[in-house]
């Protein structure tokens, strides 16, 4: 459980299914439109009732209310606060500006079918990816909720490593990621030899 909370395992969990640098791209575009086009599709679930109806508009293309949308991007950056608390304080604005263009978004005619679109086409462009480049599955076959939850976060920190940010965290992934990768080879290895002994 406690590595639940811990920022390098986490990582290095996601990071060994996200290696190559075309892969890494595809996910750093794809992800957040993922993130976006569900909170557009998510705004016609009921409002938790816990919540007081709540809406703020301050213009044609934002919008801010207390939705299924922004119970999500609560829980979503109390983790990323848990996991590194400078990063997400720098991912906040980008989390705020998604729910509310995409709560704006889905007021438009055509706001859930194009939502929906963007859902495929992205998802489509994750597994591409992952065929083509990584020569593997997505890790959300092997850990759904982690993959979907740290997807937003990993893409974010692949950007501030970009522009220097803590070079020793980093040096320190990619270190956890080749061991992640050799072991999880190791074991798919292990698993064919398995096989071809009991065929």
């Amino acid at each position: 459980m406690s590595s639940l909370f811990d920022v390098r395992k986490q990582l290095a969990f996601y990071g060994a299914y996200h290696s190559h640098p075309v892969n890494i791209w595809i996910h750093i575009f794809g992800v957040p439109a993922i993130l976006w086009s569900a909170f557009v599709l998510s705004t016609r679930l009921p409002r938790p009732a816990f919540l007081p109806p709540i809406q703020y508009v301050f213009n044609d293309y934002m919008i801010f209310e207390t939705n299924a949308p922004f119970v999500t991007a609560i829980i979503y950056m109390v983790y990323y606060f848990i996991l590194d608390p400078v990063a997400a304080f720098l991912y906040a604005p980008q989390m705020t500006l998604s729910l509310l263009t995409a709560t704006a978004y889905a007021y438009r005619p055509d706001g859930i079918r194009n939502a929906v679109i963007v859902q495929v086409v992205s998802w489509v462009s994750q597994f591409i990816g992952h065929g083509f480049a990584e020569g593997r599955a997505p890790a959300l076959l092997d850990n759904i909720v982690g993959a979907v939850v740290l997807a937003p976060f990993f893409v974010h920190l692949e950007i501030l490593f970009h522009v220097g940010y803590r070079p020793e965290l980093q040096r320190q992934l990619k270190n956890d990621v080749g061991v992640e990768i050799a072991r999880i080879r190791r074991e798919k290895a292990e698993k064919r030899r398995a096989e071809k002994k009991t065929s």
